[in-house]
């Protein structure tokens, strides 16, 4: 899906999404990754919920982020109890969404002007 042309400065904004690629300031990435207004974070990690990690959280906390958009695939997955209660432990907006939902409240929060990090997650190829 491509989303409108929109034109935030130099802060890096999704432009569009596939189940396999996710394409920020006219660049196309094809593994899961981390994106803030100033950064990007390139095969951040995990294909799936399951696989979210410590290390993976520690990453979209990094620039100290307002709110954490985690981006699951082609369909919303939600963690298991204990890592969703160490997500919200560091007292961080957090939403769980599908990548797609999640690329579009990305750009929405960034036009806002809010510290966002969103972890956008691919689906995994077919075998």
């Amino acid at each position: 899906m491509r989303f409108a042309e929109q034109a935030f400065d130099s802060q890096n904004t999704v432009q569009g999404y596939t189940t396999d690629r996710i394409t920020i300031n006219e660049r196309d990435y094809y593994a899961s990754l981390v994106v803030t207004p100033d950064r990007i974070i390139p095969d951040w990690g995990p294909v799936s919920i399951d696989q979210l990690g410590e290390p993976q959280v520690e990453a979209l906390l990094a620039d100290q982020p307002q709110v954490i958009i985690i981006g699951t695939g082609a369909r919303q997955q939600l963690p298991e109890p204990p890592t969703y209660a160490a997500l919200m432990s560091h007292g961080v907006g957090i939403e769980i969404m599908d990548t797609g939902a999640a690329c579009r409240t990305y750009n929405i929060l960034v036009g806002e002007g809010r510290r966002v990090a969103a972890g956008l997650m691919l689906d995994a190829p077919a075998d």
